[in-house]
């Protein structure tokens, strides 16, 4: 069962009311940084769209027959779509669409189980022409239950898995600009511009703005049983996502997995300062050569993240520091970097410069040794 959504009242009841008015456009693009709740929005207006009781100023009624189901993942008029990895061992497009089916039964069974926490496979996943195939195919029929049908297509961006491979973002273009009868599109990404243009001009814009820390704390305590100490320090690294906040908190008795990237960055950090560069080489020696992507950006993320707060304590700004239980260690790594209270910019800007390469076919190795050697330079003046 969905939780209850929290949060943006004031942006779910400008919704409520245009949905209430009949002038919600027929495709909409919810666009917010990962892990802020582009999803669970989207559910929520399904939600709206497909309710039997909807109020024009809280949306759906939660109780209804068409709500339970959404709030279950079982309305027969709710097709979610997000990235897969590629199912192994298919040929031929009817294969590879029954598999990609099949995958999103299994994914969307573990959203019921815990809609809290977002399955990882490590594996890189895109959406593909077969499921945009899927798609058109639903779209066709009038829907089964209610008036509306409704279409969430999550993490769009992946929609170009390749940038010489745009055939699944160009086969939405027609259902996009001309939607069924009776059909709503809500497509989720990370902003617009990580989509092509023919698709993300077609789309009527929706910022989904972070959450306070607050907000975030009063999630993981209330829904999640979270004491509110852990609640507050996943609240400061989550940057506003309730979704990064829930990746720092421990699960199985481990460390979560954003928790294992911010420490595995630190480290990286730690020998960013070595005088010697034999430190620096075994780190990128231990990157994984055919590894995940996204694991891959979302390290050099937290390194961005560990590379500001040294920024802070080198300029004394210490309020500002998002690595709150590391104030020591930064404060020690500002020493060892004299070039730390002014060169932060040009740090940050070198951190994008290797994000960019790791969108190519660099080696990863490759992409760190260098990142790591031209980061010791800069910070070091």
């Amino acid at each position: 069962m969905l939780p209850e959504i929290r949060g943006r009242e004031e942006l779910r009841r400008s919704i409520a009311r245009t949905i209430a008015a009949g002038e919600l456009p027929g495709s909409l693009l919810l666009h917010g940084p990962v892990g802020v709740g582009r999803q669970r929005l989207a559910l929520w207006i399904a939600e709206t769209l497909l309710c039997e009781n909807a109020d024009q100023n809280r949306g759906g009624c939660g109780e209804c027959r068409s709500c339970r189901l959404v709030r279950r993942l079982e309305h027969p008029d709710l097709h979610w779509f997000f990235p897969l990895p590629r199912p192994k061992g298919t040929s031929g497009p009817e294969r590879l669409a029954e598999a990609l089916e099949t995958a999103r039964a299994e994914r969307l069974a573990e959203r019921r189980r815990d809609p809290w926490r977002e399955p990882m496979t490590g594996e890189p996943v895109g959406l593909y022409v077969a499921q945009v195939q899927t798609i058109r195919r639903l779209a066709q029929p009038r829907p089964s239950m209610g008036r509306q049908k409704v279409f969430i297509i999550g993490d769009a961006e992946h929609l170009v898995p390749q940038e010489s491979s745009p055939e699944a973002a160009n086969a939405l273009l027609k259902l996009l600009e001309e939607p069924p009868p009776q059909t709503t599109f809500l497509v989720t990404a990370s902003g617009p511009n990580t989509l092509l243009p023919t698709i993300h001009s077609r789309l009527l814009p929706i910022r989904v703005h972070p959450l306070s820390e607050g907000e975030i704390i009063e999630i993981l305590v209330e829904e999640l049983e979270i004491d509110r100490g852990t609640a507050l320090s996943a609240a400061r690294l989550a940057g506003g996502a309730i979704g990064r906040a829930i990746g720092f908190l421990p699960t199985g008795g481990k460390a979560g997995p954003l928790e294992r990237v911010r420490s595995e960055a630190r480290q990286l950090l730690e020998v960013i300062a070595e005088r010697t560069s034999t430190g620096r080489l075994a780190a990128a020696h231990r990157i994984s050569p055919s590894g995940a992507r996204g694991e891959f950006t979302a390290k050099l993320e937290a390194l961005s993240t560990w590379i500001r707060d040294l920024g802070a304590v080198a300029n004394g700004a210490n309020d500002l520091i998002v690595n709150s239980d590391a104030e020591e260690f930064l404060t020690r790594t500002a020493r060892q970097l004299p070039g730390a209270d002014r060169r932060i910019g040009e740090a940050l800007l070198t951190i994008e410069e290797a994000q960019d390469l790791a969108l190519g076919n660099v080696n990863p190795q490759l992409i760190m040794a260098w990142l790591l050697k031209r980061l010791r330079q800069v910070l070091t003046g």
